[in-house]
């Protein structure tokens, strides 16, 4: 009988709702979800990759730049697929528009390269109409950018404070010349940059003047550095929810592109520099790293050497290293088997003194071809040369036209013209770049879209006068 009654209670239990227990599903190891940085990984894409959107869709940008630094990083940004939008002054916008013009009424080159895949705008910030619909801006986008001069957005009545209140979320970008100290307040431009930076005191030939590169180190350079301070504040954000000042001088930047001669500075005090043509003509080192001409920075001893038609063309010429992998390689191209073990040529060190003279013999050989079968040559032998090749040359080549590194682009008021395309490839982000804006071309309908003015509210905007140029007052007769 007790048997019984304890089976019955068993049953009792068994039947009972199970209320404290939840069903367990097992996931397989596909379907798990991911963590990274702290945060779920959103599910993977089933579009085709390039399909997607871009790296950057969904990213809104206020973009107060002008001239060069700073629009070189908003480019970017913008072909990287965020939303662009460019502030400008009513009337003339961007300084550049019209500076180097060659179409006559039309956008120069010099604003069209870069600025492409943008809004524009039209704002006067110191009408009270105007800081309305700048600070709704700023209200609905994720990162301002701007390189003014300093103090200049602080004037206008942006200050970091103030944008912080309006949109704790958003990044405050900025490029100037120099960061915190004595020189923070001049006035920088691309040459002064270069030369602040170090790159000016050790480009050139050791006998002449400290130069300038062509290479636009000081304001696009730090526009490249500055759009990877943006994506990483961005990046942060995911994490913080809450934006943060982001800061890139032009000093700063062009220093970053000159380590190696940093790194000299260092090593230029411990003995002489080895691998300078300098040290191989038996001048003396003095106390900073000196201008090399043309010698390589890597360590490994090269030049620039002349080729076949050197006499007419200023670009037939061909840079030529001497590494040592490949010295037999080289001998041998060029007719001097023996040096490939004579104890005077067949070493690195032994080849030191004797530098120059051994370019020359190289050149010797160089001559007789033209750059591009030096390089066919020399490439199937692993012997690293570079050819110089010319603006005209790179504009023709037809390589570059596919992968999207040169570009043509239509603009309605000059017609067809080249450009640079995005550097960066991404085989799920794939760039197109798009003319540059007109001024003002899309104040309508980034008043209406964006910030979601009524009719009569952008009506009332438009008749202030906020957004058009003063009228100029007539003469009197």
């Amino acid at each position: 009988m007790a048997k019984k009654k304890r089976t019955k209670a068993k049953q009792a239990k068994t039947k009972r709702p199970a209320k404290k227990f939840r069903k367990v599903v097992k996931l397989s190891s596909a379907k798990k979800p991911k963590k990274g940085n702290g945060a779920s990984l959103p599910k993977m894409s089933s579009k085709p990759f390039g399909k997607d959107g871009k790296a950057l869709t969904g990213v809104r940008i206020l973009d107060f730049t002008h001239v060069q630094s700073g629009p070189t990083c908003t480019q970017l940004l913008a072909w990287l697929g965020a939303d662009c939008i460019k502030v400008e002054r009513p009337g003339a916008g961007d300084i550049t528009r019209g500076q180097l013009v060659d179409v006559k009424g039309a956008d120069s080159l010099y604003f069209t390269m870069l600025n492409h895949n943008k809004r524009s705008i039209t704002i006067d910030s110191k009408h009270p109409q105007g800081m309305r619909v700048l600070e709704a801006l700023v209200k609905t986008c994720d990162v301002l950018v701007e390189n003014f001069a300093p103090g200049a957005l602080d004037r206008m009545g942006l200050t970091w404070e103030r944008i912080h209140k309006l949109n704790p979320r958003m990044i405050v970008a900025s490029v100037k010349g120099f960061g915190p100290g004595p020189y923070e307040d001049c006035k920088v431009y691309e040459n002064v940059a270069q030369c602040a930076g170090g790159s000016a005191s050790t480009t050139g030939f050791r006998e002449g003047p400290p130069l300038v590169t062509g290479a636009q180190i000081g304001d696009s350079g730090t526009g490249l550095h500055l759009a990877l301070g943006i994506v990483s504040a961005l990046y942060q954000r995911n994490r913080t929810g809450r934006g943060q000042k982001v800061l890139t001088a032009m000093q700063d930047g062009v220093l970053n592109l000159c380590r190696v001669k940093l790194r000299d500075q260092q090593r230029i005090e411990k003995g002489p520099l080895t691998e300078y043509s300098q040290h191989s003509e038996g001048v003396p080192f003095g106390v900073s790293v000196p201008r090399a001409g043309n010698d390589s920075g890597g360590g490994q001893p090269g030049w620039i050497l002349k080729c076949k038609g050197w006499e007419s063309d200023p670009d037939a010429y061909i840079y030529f290293i001497t590494q040592a992998p490949v010295w037999q390689a080289i001998c041998d191209l060029i007719g001097e088997p023996t040096w490939k073990t004579d104890p005077e040529y067949a070493t690195p060190r032994a080849r030191l003194p004797k530098l120059k003279a051994i370019f020359a013999r190289i050149e010797q050989w160089t001559m007789t071809k033209t750059k591009f079968e030096v390089m066919k040559l020399c490439n199937h032998v692993d012997i690293p040369v570079g050819p110089i090749l010319s603006m005209k040359e790179i504009a023709e080549e037809p390589s570059l036209r596919k992968t999207g590194t040169v570009v043509e682009v239509d603009h309605p008021t000059r017609g067809k013209y080249l450009t640079v395309g995005n550097p960066i490839k991404m085989s799920d982000s794939i760039s197109e770049v798009k003319r540059s804006p007109l001024l003002g071309e899309h104040t309508d309908e980034i008043l209406i879209d964006v910030l979601g003015f009524k009719a009569n509210e952008v009506a009332e905007i438009k008749n202030s006068g906020a957004l058009s140029a003063p009228k100029k007052e007539e003469k009197a007769a």
